[in-house]
């Protein structure tokens, strides 16, 4: 049962570690093409207009919009039923194994924050203090898979607790501080998106795509409230049922009656129509042996992680990195945000982790040390595809965009180069212990 638990974590960490290096490139792409002779073509394709009309009405935004406010919704969906199951079922489930993660996520967010509005300067800049308290799962995963063996599976279990408490933050401040002018119409209207869910629910609605159309309805109330349309998203996946129907046990029993009951029909009685109602029942009994939150995180992730992100960084990564792009505040949010992730991300998690063992109100995972938590804190300073997004709500001048933009790009790459090259100086490689030899061979040889 244990090894059959692991498989989905396991298949977590092999998705987001790829999809590390594809966003790697991807976010490349970007800032070579908006510094090329062809970056006029760069923001013509993501100001690019698209939209809907149907007879007077017209509904029109930008491309960069569509991807911001719309494909990233589905990423915010994800990440809901990942906090959760992790919450139900997880690492989260206990509090004594979620304290030290969650002391640990709320430090990494917390002095990250500090030290930007210490550093950033005037109060035009102060909004970005959001943006350094973001950990990107996908790069800080792919980073631990690069160091091999001398990464325990103790500590990438930590790094992703940590970081789904960490996405669990940063949406808390998207709603809390980075949406304004709160109309409760639009609220109404997503209540109504959001009770529909839960009546389906309760009815016994086992159909997925018929949770669509409530979705649609909560997406378009939370933004035409004022707040950002992907906290629709998140509700969404924390109201996804990660209760399986069936579970294991009886998927195998429905499968074994209606197997035995075939078996015991003579093939000259078999029907066809008998034959697909079988077939109906054991399809049902496949469907439901899943939770529909890990059967859509299953069916999603990859998605989300080989298309949504990329695309996503291909939109936000692009960043002219000319003379004349920054002025004066520009630098001081180049340098807040860059020490804020940098620096303030490490800080804030060993510190928050030291007061947490002595307080003793956490325990750190067997095998784990002071030099995994140093990996695990420099990692953890790599801040892209969450820090991005909250760079796009706290800014609407385009110079400080930029800068913060830049800012995360330096303070990402810098943890990146650090983390590999610190992992590789501190963590021995794991020794898996081999086959015991037998002792008179070994004197004999």
């Amino acid at each position: 049962m244990a090894r059959l638990a692991g498989r989905p974590l396991e298949r977590f960490i092999r998705i987001e570690a790829a999809s590390g290096v594809l966003l790697l490139v991807t976010a490349a792409v970007a800032i070579v093409w908006a510094n090329s002779p062809w970056a006029e073509s760069y923001v013509r394709l993501w100001h690019t207009p698209i939209g809907l009309r149907i007879a007077t009405f017209t509904f029109e935004r930008t491309l960069e919009w569509f991807v911001n406010d719309v494909l990233m919704v589905i990423f915010f969906f994800v990440v809901g039923m990942e906090i959760h199951r992790e919450l139900r079922h997880g690492e989260l489930s206990e509090w004594r194994r979620a304290a030290l993660p969650a002391a640990a996520a709320v430090g990494g967010m917390l002095v990250p924050a500090g030290l930007y509005l210490a550093l950033a300067g005037g109060t035009e800049t102060r909004s970005g203090w959001g943006v350094p308290m973001a950990t990107d799962i996908a790069f800080a995963v792919g980073i631990l898979t690069l160091l091999g063996k001398r990464v325990p599976a103790a500590l990438r279990v930590l790094l992703l607790a940590l970081a789904i408490i960490d996405d669990l933050g940063a949406i808390l401040v998207i709603a809390l501080f980075y949406s304004s002018d709160i109309r409760p119409k639009g609220l109404l209207v997503a209540a109504l998106g959001f009770a529909a869910i839960l009546f389906m629910q309760r009815l016994g609605v086992r159909a997925k795509l018929a949770y669509a159309v409530p979705s649609v309805f909560a997406w378009a109330g939370i933004f035409a409230s004022g707040i950002h349309p992907t906290i629709a998203g998140v509700i969404v996946g924390l109201l996804t049922p990660v209760r399986a129907w069936l579970g294991p046990d009886g998927f195998l029993i429905h499968v074994r009656n209606e197997v035995e009951s075939l078996t015991q029909t003579a093939p000259s009685a078999l029907t066809p129509h008998g034959l697909a109602e079988t077939l109906h029942h054991v399809d049902l009994a496949r469907r439901e042996a899943l939770a529909p939150a890990e059967s859509l995180i299953q069916t999603l992730h990859p998605w989300v992680a080989f298309g949504i992100m990329p695309v996503f960084a291909l939109a936000n990564a692009g960043v002219s990195l000319s003379s004349g792009a920054l002025d004066a505040s520009s630098y001081g949010v180049v340098t807040a945000v860059t020490i804020g992730l940098f620096v303030g991300k490490p800080l804030g998690i060993l510190a928050t982790i030291w007061l947490t063992l002595r307080l003793g109100i956490g325990t750190l995972p067997a095998g784990i040390t002071l030099r995994h938590l140093i990996v695990l804190g420099v990692v953890a300073g790599v801040g892209f595809t969450m820090a991005l997004f909250l760079a796009q709500l706290a800014f609407a001048d385009t110079k400080l965009l930029a800068a913060a933009k830049v800012g995360v790009l330096i303070a990402s790459s810098a943890a990146a180069i650090v983390g590999l090259v610190v992992g590789r100086a501190l963590l021995a490689p794991v020794v898996v212990p081999g086959p015991a030899r037998n002792t008179h061979e070994s004197d004999h040889a």
